[in-house]
């Protein structure tokens, strides 16, 4: 019914973004990731929503990207995850590494979040790991420009670097959710090779 909302930001309080659109102050539930990502008051914000309609209310739910809203969206697929749990779940995990916790199969990690035990996190990765794609483990740092043909050469260097770098902390004992977290956050340069991300990645990891 919505696809998103776009207006001034009006007021936070809780996990609620309050929008103004048409004179009217919607509220949308945030998942607290998203509220640390939000404009300052007064500043517009576009939000892309989920309306579910319950027989006690009906309730509106944003995110700063379609991909992130796709994420929500399959979490309510999966049997007993309602959408207070799937917000729950992308408040205690960003949708990265939410599929990089499903990908690596790992239920510890996912059952950090509130109200989520071993079983429904064992269940969500069986209904949803072979929706995620390999490819979207990785940073888009890590992944070849295909509309820019000058950075073509520079790009797939990044990647070989960083996708060798996280194998090597899986193959020393890091789950590939820890690994590919760590060599994230590593300013990768286009001379750098896989030992030498290993060696900056390895600082957010001990």
């Amino acid at each position: 019914m919505f696809s998103y909302i776009r207006g001034p930001l009006a007021e936070i309080y809780g996990d609620v973004a309050v929008v103004e659109a048409g004179q009217i102050g919607w509220n949308v539930h945030v998942p607290l990731s998203v509220l640390d990502r939000l404009p300052h008051i007064g500043e517009e914000v576009k939000l892309y929503t989920s309306f579910q309609v319950r027989e006690d209310a009906m309730t509106l739910y944003g995110f700063l990207s379609r991909q992130d809203l796709r994420m929500f969206e399959q979490l309510m697929g999966v049997s007993g995850v309602g959408p207070k749990a799937a917000l729950g779940i992308l408040s205690a995990l960003r949708p990265d590494e939410l599929r990089l916790a499903i990908i690596s199969e790992d239920a510890k990690t996912i059952a950090r979040a509130p109200g989520i035990g071993p079983k429904t996190a064992k269940r969500l990765i069986l209904d949803l790991k072979d929706r995620i794609h390999t490819d979207d483990l990785l940073p888009e740092d890590f992944q070849s420009d295909a509309d820019v043909a000058a950075a073509a050469v520079s790009s797939a260097g990044m990647e070989d670097a960083g996708r060798e770098a996280v194998e090597a902390l899986v193959a020393l004992g890091y789950s590939l959710t820890e690994a590919a977290a760590a060599v994230r956050k590593v300013e990768i340069g286009a001379d750098m090779t896989p030992e030498a991300v290993l060696k900056e990645s390895l600082r957010y990891l001990l």
